[in-house]
């Protein structure tokens, strides 16, 4: 009997409907559901697939895995899961890439509109009963956003905010035309595009290359009006170099959905930023994302079960048995 284990710290619904979604397809299929990498023993020394999303992972989860064959990464990024040193070689690893363009792309729209018209501040006064007409707010339209990382979500968010008036420029790791990009610059001649950017928006996926790609250099060359977005992965800012730029204002704001560790600690100094927006890690998550996932998780153990893993989905680290 195959054995699947499902490790979700999400709300227990959404734990379900993963469980549920998946019984219902192959209900013979032995299933086990745990919220958090502490409590995946006994579990985890028996399973033979892993669904989980890489920032809930643990190392201590892939020591004890003695038969994890396959991960299915429940996200389109797969750090936390591809860089642990204890994933042995045999084992596949597939991803969701492509479901994340429309909610991501409108989590940018929100939080750069939230920075522009001081929604943090409003929210605040709400609060307080406050009745307070602050400064104006700043439209989008005429704005420059500089996006790094062109993908599947910036080529979804790139005609949005064309839409609203704005001039987007893009920065990659190679430089071609997508639509909706004003231009796209190369990460290593990418000042530019950062110098003129109102916004920097960040969905570059995280790695050894890109790790703290945004540090003080990179705000110093910010404009003293420009908001950070970061809607990619913690790991991709240098937080105390961050924490500098806000305190000094040599940035206006930022508004972070990721963070180098996560949950971020309630003492963390980021909380208490007065120009930061928080956001716990939901920018790709909405309404419908499971019901979008199970039909590729389904695909994949079909796949899978019947040995055929050259013809699962969303590949990103094949077996090797070497």
């Amino acid at each position: 009997m195959l054995n699947l284990l499902i490790l979700l710290t999400l709300p227990e619904a959404v734990r379900l409907q993963y469980f549920n979604g998946i019984k219902s397809k192959f209900p013979k299929l032995n299933i086990n559901v745990v919220d958090h990498h502490s409590k995946v023993s006994p579990f985890i020394e028996e399973a033979d697939v892993l669904v989980t999303f890489g920032p809930m992972m643990a190392e201590d989860v892939l020591k004890k895995a003695r038969h994890l064959k396959w991960i299915q990464a429940l996200g389109s990024g797969v750090d936390g899961i591809t860089n642990r040193e204890s994933l042995k070689n045999h084992v596949i690893v597939t991803n969701l890439h492509g479901i994340h363009g429309a909610p991501v792309s409108e989590a940018a729209i929100m939080m750069m509109m939230g920075q522009a018209r001081h929604y943090k501040k409003m929210v605040q006064n709400q609060l307080l009963g406050a009745w307070v007409r602050s400064a104006p707010v700043s439209l989008l339209k005429g704005k420059t956003v500089t996006i790094y990382g062109v993908g599947v979500i910036s080529a979804e968010l790139a005609p949005k905010c064309k839409a609203l008036g704005m001039r987007v420029l893009g920065i990659s790791s190679q430089t071609r035309h997508v639509e909706g990009f004003d231009e796209i610059q190369p990460r290593h001649s990418c000042a530019r595009a950062i110098e003129e950017a109102d916004f920097l928006v960040l969905l570059t996926p995280y790695s050894e290359e890109t790790h703290h790609i945004i540090n003080a250099q990179t705000f110093a060359q910010m404009k003293s009006t420009c908001h950070l977005i970061n809607l990619a992965r913690g790991g991709v800012v240098n937080e105390d170099d961050l924490l500098v730029a806000l305190d000094s204002g040599q940035i206006a704001g930022a508004a972070l959905d990721v963070f180098a560790q996560e949950p971020l600690p309630p003492t963390h100094p980021l909380w208490s930023q007065h120009n930061v927006t928080i956001t716990p890690h939901m920018g790709g998550f909405y309404d419908a994302y499971v019901n979008e996932a199970l039909p590729v998780i389904e695909k994949n153990i079909k796949q899978f079960m019947a040995g055929n893993f050259s013809d699962m989905i969303n590949i990103v680290r094949k077996e090797n048995q070497s």
